[in-house]
């Protein structure tokens, strides 16, 4: 499931809540080279909004011409269109050379789609609120009147449609808890926003709080450890922590790592990181393994300075650790800084063995 996909179901359930029609668009099969992988989905509005993606952008063109404009049977009280109606149907795009061209579509890619009209707000309200708890979630589609049954699945599977139902599994939303609120968290925080992550941000110290200028991140004012307690991070959630205060830092990332968070992080120098791992291994006995989950300093090296480049760095980590790409060590941020000072010659920018942080 793609992140964004939880985003999409929302946005449907709204207009749907509303008494707006609307349909879901499902990408359920891939010939040759493809845009979005199967399993993509994207929402369509009456009126021509759009949320999600099944193609570059000139599919989901087609699909609002064809569905808001050319198909209406009759004008709305407002003198817009109506949609279609009537059980689910199937779509294929870029059957010829022409079409492929015409879509945008790579050479020799096709794909099919599963269009549902209407789908039933209650269901989507259900699977939205199962979501936003956290829950794996399986949605079977019956084909021939496009009636939903929703259940909670054990592990993520692959979508998989007959001549009778689709069946596509979502699982619960990425969450991102950053811990400080200051301008390195707003940036990382807008980033991982618009990566389809919902994100918390907890700081005790209300003069950062206070400046906090990030819609739609939750802002908490409790004790960082006792957040993350209550945040309960599961194997979709990350821990990160910004304010380089052992005494708000430490507590919070002793209870991530006891948690099945994929990543759990903070910011600091090479040395800083060597102290809070000598810290860690001291004051709370934490084990050779335990640390080695603890990633610091955080990010990839691109020789970023500033917040924002910062920010891109580590959003950069977070993503390659979400999507299980293995990044070469000479990316990771001391081995990096190590090997410049090797090339300078510069053995006085080393501490522990890793280069000292510029």
């Amino acid at each position: 499931m793609e992140n964004l996909d939880v985003m999409v179901l929302r946005t449907l359930r709204d207009w749907r809540t509303a008494g707006k029609r609307a349909l879901l668009a499902t990408v359920v099969r891939t010939w040759g080279s493809s845009p979005r992988p199967v399993g993509s989905i994207m929402a369509l509005c009456e009126d021509g909004a759009v949320v999600g993606s099944v193609s570059g952008g000139c599919i989901e063109d087609d699909l609002i011409y064809r569905h808001t404009q050319a198909y209406a049977t009759a004008p709305a009280p407002d003198g817009g269109h109506t949609m279609p109606s009537g059980q689910p149907t199937f779509v294929k795009y870029g059957i010829t050379a022409d079409e492929a061209h015409r879509f945008g579509l790579p050479c020799g890619g096709t794909l099919e789609l599963l269009l549902e009209y209407d789908p039933d707000a209650a269901a989507l309200a259900q699977l939205v609120q199962a979501l936003e708890a956290g829950q794996l979630m399986q949605r079977t589609v019956r084909l021939t009147d496009g009636a939903v049954t929703l259940a909670a699945a054990r592990a993520p599977a692959e979508l998989s449609v007959s001549s009778v139902e689709l069946v596509n599994t979502f699982g619960p939303e990425y969450r991102m808890l950053l811990i400080g609120a200051g301008q390195l968290t707003e940036y990382l925080a807008t980033m991982a926003l618009f990566s389809g992550f919902a994100v918390t941000v907890c700081d005790p110290r209300e003069e950062y709080r206070s400046a906090w200028s990030v819609a739609g991140a939750k802002v908490l004012s409790e004790m960082p450890d006792d957040v993350v307690v209550a945040f309960k991070p599961d194997r979709r959630s990350c821990v990160i922590a910004l304010t380089h205060d052992p005494k708000l830092d430490d507590l919070a990332l002793l209870e991530a790592l006891a948690t099945d968070a994929f990543y759990v992080g903070a910011i600091g120098s090479r040395r800083n990181n060597e102290a809070r791992h000598q810290r860690m291994a001291e004051h709370f006995g934490l084990n050779e393994a335990a640390l080695a989950r603890l990633r610091g300093p955080i990010g990839i090296y691109i020789g970023s300075k500033t917040p924002p480049e910062i920010a891109v760095s580590v959003m950069a980590e977070v993503l390659a650790v979400k999507n299980g790409v293995v990044l070469p060590r000479d990316m990771e941020v001391a081995q990096a800084k190590n090997e410049r000072a090797v090339l300078a010659n510069d053995p006085g920018d080393l501490v522990c063995g890793v280069a000292r942080s510029s």
